[in-house]
């Protein structure tokens, strides 16, 4: 488990909402940046290979320190609408922009996790984490300083010395969060990155994910296909249609923090994860239906 050192209560503001109504709630946060991470998605499309829209006229405002999950159908752009925060992928249309500064590619304000590990296999772990910093121009020092302290807070301290091959698969991954971390963004974009692990270790990586973030107080978007991660992890949960990809709904969740595991007999729980079920149920009949299959 992280470690989470401070239990400073600090209010979160109303988001802006599509489909639902406000609320407000409070989480404890050590912030490493305050008020850092705004984010603006400012009507953005996206359209590839000149006719395939994959991601149409969407809006949308994320606080700082906002955990936001992403959640549709397969293939609905979820990826697509991350990718454009990332800046790896150039809107058709619209901007997204970060603390009001527009986003023209990757930067070091943004840290990516993926589902697939993407670790230097001939770097050992704490060169892996490292490898982020010292290319911000830190020393060698100062860069395995930072290395040995995030690997610290993702449990992974002993294994600085191992290399990626010697790890499980939820070990990898803690690395891909430390290594996301290491130059301290002010936002956390993660796609998918507990999809290909066991049902146990993903349980126990969402409640890990909580820690680093209450420790952070980093803005998290988070990719899923799965309503129950993203309730039990979300301030909100953003839904998107099928094809094109548009977004319907904006749901905050009404649980308190922090989450333990027996909270989804919670009856607010139950109804949330029955709304998104309905939406997306509709969006996947939608799409059956535009491709003739029903």
């Amino acid at each position: 488990m992280f470690q989470v050192t401070n239990q400073a209560r600090k209010p979160t503001t109303t988001a802006p909402v599509l489909e639902t109504a406000e609320m407000a709630t409070t989480k404890g946060h050590r912030h490493v940046h305050v008020d850092k991470g705004h984010i603006h998605i400012d009507n953005i499309s996206v359209v590839f290979g000149g006719n395939a829209i994959a991601v149409e006229d969407a809006t949308l405002e994320i606080k700082p320190g906002e955990f936001v999950c992403l959640l549709g159908p397969s293939g609905c752009g979820k990826s697509t609408l991350m990718n454009c925060v990332a800046g790896f992928v150039k809107p058709s249309q619209g901007e997204v922009s970060i603390d009001r500064v527009a986003v023209k590619g990757p930067g070091q304000d943004r840290g990516m996790v993926f589902q697939q590990h993407s670790l230097f296999p001939w770097k050992t772990v704490e060169h892996n984490v490292a490898f982020g910093p010292r290319m911000a121009g830190c020393s060698r020092e100062e860069a395995s300083s930072i290395a040995r302290t995030l690997l610290g807070m993702v449990g992974l301290g002993p294994y600085a010395k191992r290399y990626p091959a010697t790890l499980s698969g939820g070990m990898k991954q803690r690395v891909g969060i430390a290594r996301a971390l290491a130059n301290y963004p002010k936002v956390l974009l993660m796609d998918e990155p507990f999809g290909a692990l066991d049902a146990q270790t993903r349980h126990m990586m969402q409640e890990s994910l909580l820690d680093i973030w209450d420790e952070f107080g980093i803005t998290v978007i988070f990719v899923t296909h799965d309503i129950d991660e993203a309730i039990f992890l979300a301030d909100r949960v953003v839904v998107m249609s099928a094809s094109p990809g548009r977004l319907i709904a904006d749901i905050r969740v009404e649980l308190a923090r922090p989450r333990p595991p027996e909270i989804i007999a919670d009856e607010r729980f139950v109804e949330t994860k029955r709304r998104c079920m309905e939406l997306i149920r509709q969006e996947s009949l939608r799409a059956f239906e535009l491709k003739g299959e029903v």
